[in-house]
């Protein structure tokens, strides 16, 4: 892991000398993380394609404002989450087609990682279901808490780094992933 973080850091040196390939290779590598993270938080596949283009768009923009030694991947989620919610925030004030109209459309599947075709019989159909609830109710949890758990649990940052990236302290998201696994557990208990 340290030698990528030294390669992004590398390739961000890069960009900010204007090296559009070095940009280039930093989309390469980080599109389809920034894509998956987009895709929790805004449950929508288009959207989240076209939302991760316009992050990196927004890396070659404001590369002067990285610092040299900083960690790439807080910074590219940081510009990631704002233009996500950005986006929320504009269907809830234009709200032509509801945002439950808009993630049941099962789009958000096409980038999340559903079960692979092999899964057979029974246990193969009950385990569908519970990918499927368990996706419902990540995407009924309010932004704040969706934007902690997506985080912490599917791209395995630190309580730290999330804290840096959404602006808040680590004990605030301390209480929002709790928040959100007490959610969770409440809405899947069926399940359990």
């Amino acid at each position: 892991m340290k030698q990528a973080e030294d390669d992004d850091g590398a390739l961000m040196r890069r960009v900010q000398d204007g090296d559009e390939a070095a940009l280039g290779a930093l989309m390469q590598r980080w599109e389809r993380p920034v894509k998956a993270v987009i895709a929790r938080v805004v449950l929508n596949a288009t959207e989240a394609a076209e939302l991760a283009q316009e992050t990196f768009v927004r890396v070659w923009q404001q590369r002067a404002k990285f610092r040299p030694g900083a960690e790439f991947r807080p910074w590219v989620f940081t510009i990631a989450l704002n233009l996500a919610r950005n986006r929320l925030r504009w269907w809830r004030r234009r709200p032509s087609v509801e945002l439950s109209a808009w993630s049941a459309s099962g789009e958000l599947s096409a980038e999340v990682p559903a079960l692979g075709e092999a899964a057979a019989g029974a246990a193969g159909i009950e385990q569908a279901e519970r990918a499927a609830a368990v996706r419902e109710a990540i995407a009924a949890l309010p932004v704040d808490l969706r934007e902690a758990l997506v985080l912490f649990e599917y791209e395995g940052l630190s309580q730290a780094e999330i804290a840096a990236i959404v602006g808040v302290t680590p004990k605030a998201i301390e209480t929002r992933i709790a928040r959100a696994r007490e959610k969770l557990r409440t809405a899947l208990s069926p399940l359990l």
